[in-house]
């Protein structure tokens, strides 16, 4: 069962990368479009895992791989998945420059990897998603939605996922 930290976050343990792919799976579903999705983790952490998982949820019929060199890849499934990369970014500013606010601003998914380093960039609206590593296999996820409408989405994933509600 996932642990509640308040009734906007929810803390959980993945067990394996297919897990963790199935967990991004069950978000992917419940997108809607225009979702801002951050991430933070350190290198090898699950955060591609993770998108991975969300291009299924999406119905993305080919494999999703990290855009650490290209910084953008862009995927059609159901909705448009952008899966930015911003391992090598090291301002805002140099994102801003490659039209992050487009991502950020359009009408399908954006998910980033490396998120803290435009944290200031982000809109209001977005959910923040934490991996960290326990152990080889393990990996505890937080969860923490910014904004009426991620709010909704978090408290949809917890109920399908977890089969519980945030009282």
């Amino acid at each position: 069962m996932a642990s509640i930290f308040d009734r906007h976050t929810i803390d959980f343990i993945s067990h394996s990368e297919a897990q963790t792919r199935r967990l991004g799976g069950r978000l992917g579903e419940l997108m809607k479009g225009g979702e801002v999705i951050a991430l933070q983790g350190t290198l090898g952490t699950g955060k591609t895992r993770w998108v991975q998982g969300m291009g299924m949820g999406l119905q993305v019929e080919v494999p999703i791989t990290s855009p650490t060199f290209t910084l953008i890849n862009e995927y059609q499934g159901r909705l448009r998945l952008y899966h930015i990369d911003l391992y090598r970014v090291a301002e805002v500013r140099e994102a801003m420059e490659f039209g992050l606010d487009d991502y950020l601003y359009g009408s399908g998914v954006c998910v980033i990897e490396w998120a803290e380093r435009v944290m200031d960039a982000l809109p209001d609206e977005h959910l923040w998603i934490t991996l960290h590593h326990l152990d080889e296999t393990k990996r505890r996820i937080t969860m923490r939605a910014h904004g009426e409408y991620h709010r909704q989405m978090l408290r949809e994933f917890q109920q399908a996922t977890f089969a519980t509600r945030n009282v």
